[in-house]
């Protein structure tokens, strides 16, 4: 690696973590990640502040290779089977419906407007052409990455829903076989070239290659995942396998192009064979589960590099040029996957409900479409970058209006499963303990003891359960929202769980959706599955086994802090105050009139601890975590509790 690369790397990298920050304020506003890295690439680029130089993104290309590879596993990976199935018939007619019909109007639409393309204006008509289906086959594609955030957003599910991802992710392999087709098609137009049998004999050995090649690295990857081995380093050989791949396909195009082996460029297309590998890993593979956490941990890292590397690339000058021709095909792209989305939703026999709205979850794209255009831009030196300049406004706008309409859809169709408005807190502590057992039992007592509203909700017969007369016991006959009524659960500050982790976890997506309750607590088994569940429920997980390791653990290296914190000191507690009274917004801590006995452990906002000092002012919503007698204890709660 000469001096000239390692500088390049150093200064772009600095700028991707740049990049990082600017997109996670455009997402407090409400507005694709995507966007905010693009808008960082592109300050950085040569048209703003020369940060990073045209020739500095040429050095750079590797990456782009890297990202391309890595967004390609990712879609792969979201085309599971087991999944899916429910909808396949939707799922196939709705795909093909909008990739003919966005493909055709797509393509009329680009030779219509080819005289307002500056590039276009001196092509011959075959020559345009082959342009018009190239840019018609990006058209096509979508956003799995975009399309499954909005959904996890919402944990929308539904097969509204499961078509959604199905279609998403089917499309985006087909779109790549459509691309390899027009691309040699387009390449035999723009040179004048009449395109022969040989040539598509050619193009289909191509693609059968590539999808052995794909099967191939699907099974290596199957393989290395079974050692034992750090998580960095599964990683680092997953990147490493997906740069080899463009690697290869570059060397094997080089190669059979001289004049002494083949004479014509054989070209494998590197995303069809990562694609297909990371499909033959999620469906066929015991590995699935580690494979997808590694791709959703490392993916948003590939896209910050990807797209401000795109972003700073860019054109600027060519895109003001063609911003209108960007809206215009942006407007062809939208009759074309409305049209297309009616069309397969009446073969497939859909619903009039899903019918008018399946368009909506597919106007999102993102990396496959610039990974596509990416692949011009190179091939094509004459006109790359002024169509990649064009593709690339056209994306930005579908990123800012697509993923607002997919949850528009998903909200009439009345698949979203959003947390419940928690309840008004009514000045008592209450909670609601699910299962009677010896251990509920003890944490109900203690928690009555320090003034607590309690009941227990049972799941056994009356006639199989020692009779308690200190404690509110009420018997459920099933994991139903009328059984959890006779609770009367929206007087509950918190509900903890302790039956097994499936009734925990359906009790728990019950009042996440429905009630809506502060604190959900849960004792759970360990199972790594369920943890993930209950993690996105907002639920606290408490694992017995681990919580018994972790307070030994205090007790050994600090037994008198650990004993006041479980309250074993009988005349120390350690309690949350949330601040209430509008008196006490914006005081600073240094000036509130606390007994001496009272230490302020912590204080958290918007589920965020702070460290606090003197001058850390509070505000309405602040849990103030503290420590100290019983009485000064009521103290502080008369102080802060009260409006």
């Amino acid at each position: 690696m000469d001096k000239e690369l390692i500088v390049a790397l150093g200064g772009f990298l600095v700028i991707a973590l740049s990049a990082n920050h600017i997109s996670k304020f455009f997402a407090k506003i409400k507005f694709p990640l995507i966007t905010g890295l693009l808008l960082a690439g592109i300050i950085a680029g040569p048209f703003v502040f020369d940060l990073i130089p045209s020739e500095n993104s040429k050095n750079l290309i590797f990456l782009n290779e890297i990202s391309l590879a890595f967004i390609a596993f990712a879609a792969g990976s979201e085309l599971y089977l087991k999944e899916i199935r429910g909808q396949f018939k939707s799922i196939i007619w709705n795909t093909l419906g909008q990739l003919v019909v966005t493909f055709l109007l797509g393509t009329t639409g680009v030779l219509f407007m080819s005289e307002f393309i500056p590039f276009m204006q001196d092509m011959s008509f075959s020559a345009r052409l082959g342009v018009a289906m190239l840019m018609a086959t990006i058209f096509v594609a979508r956003s799995p990455s975009s399309a499954i955030a909005v959904i996890n957003e919402l944990r929308a599910k539904g097969p509204f829903t499961q078509t959604a991802i199905g279609v998403t992710v089917v499309t985006d392999v087909l779109v790549i076989i459509l691309f390899a087709v027009c691309f040699a098609l387009s390449k035999t137009l723009l040179s004048g070239d009449s395109f022969s049998l040989l040539a598509l004999g050619i193009l289909l050995i191509e693609l059968f290659v590539s999808f052995g090649l794909g099967w191939v690295l699907g099974r290596f990857i199957m393989w290395f995942f079974k050692f034992k081995m750090n998580k960095n380093l599964k990683v680092t050989i997953l990147i490493a396998l997906g740069y080899g791949v463009y690697l290869f396909a570059n060397w094997l195009g080089d190669f059979t192009a001289q004049p002494y082996v083949f004479g014509h460029k054989f070209y494998v297309e590197p995303l069809l064979i990562c694609i297909l590998g990371s499909y033959f890993v999620t469906n066929y593979s015991t590995s699935r589960p580690e494979f997808i956490e590694i791709l959703h941990e490392t993916g948003p890292i590939i896209y910050v590099v990807f797209f401000t590397l795109t972003g700073s690339s860019l054109a600027l000058d060519v895109l003001l040029e063609v911003f209108l021709v960007a809206v215009v095909f942006f407007g062809v792209r939208l009759l074309g996957m409305i049209g297309g989305g009616y069309l397969g939703g009446t073969i497939a026999g859909d619903s009039w409900k899903f019918r008018h709205l399946n368009w909506m979850p597919y106007i999102t794209q993102a990396g496959v479409g610039l990974g596509l255009a990416t692949i011009i831009k190179h091939a094509f030196p004459d006109f790359g970058v002024q169509f990649e300049t064009i593709i690339i406004g056209v994306i930005v706008i579908n990123q800012v209006v697509g993923p607002p309409l997919l949850k528009y859809a998903l909200y009439k169709v009345e698949e979203t499963h959003e947390k419940h408005e928690s309840p008004v807190f009514d000045g008592h502590n209450d909670a609601i303990i699910f299962g009677l057992e010896p251990m509920s039992l003890a944490l109900a007592r203690q928690l009555k003891g320090n003034n607590w509203g309690v009941k227990i909700a049972a799941m056994k017969k009356a006639d199989e359960i020692e009779q308690v007369d200190d404690i509110e016991i009420v018997f459920m006959n099933d994991i139903s929202l009328d059984c959890l009524n006779k609770l009367e659960p929206k007087h509950a500050d918190t509900m903890v769980m302790m039956l097994s982790d499936s009734e925990n976890y359906k009790w728990c997506e019950l009042i996440y959706e429905q009630i809506g309750t502060k604190e959900l607590v849960v004792r759970a088994s360990g199972d790594r599955y369920y943890a993930k569940k209950f993690e996105k429920l907002d639920a606290l997980v408490v694992d017995p086994s681990l919580a018994m390791v972790n307070l030994m653990d205090h007790f050994v290296r600090s037994p008198n802090a650990t004993s006041i914190l479980l309250g074993m000191e009988t005349d120390q507690d350690a309690v949350d105050i949330e601040v209430m009274d509008l008196n006490i917004q914006g005081l600073a801590l240094r000036d509130l009139r606390l007994p001496s006995d009272i230490l302020i452990l912590s204080i958290t906002r918007k589920d965020q601890m702070m460290i606090t000092h003197g001058y850390t002012r509070l505000r309405i919503g602040d849990i103030v975590t503290i420590l100290g007698s019983e009485e000064s204890i009521d103290k502080v709660e008369l102080m802060l509790g009260p409006t």
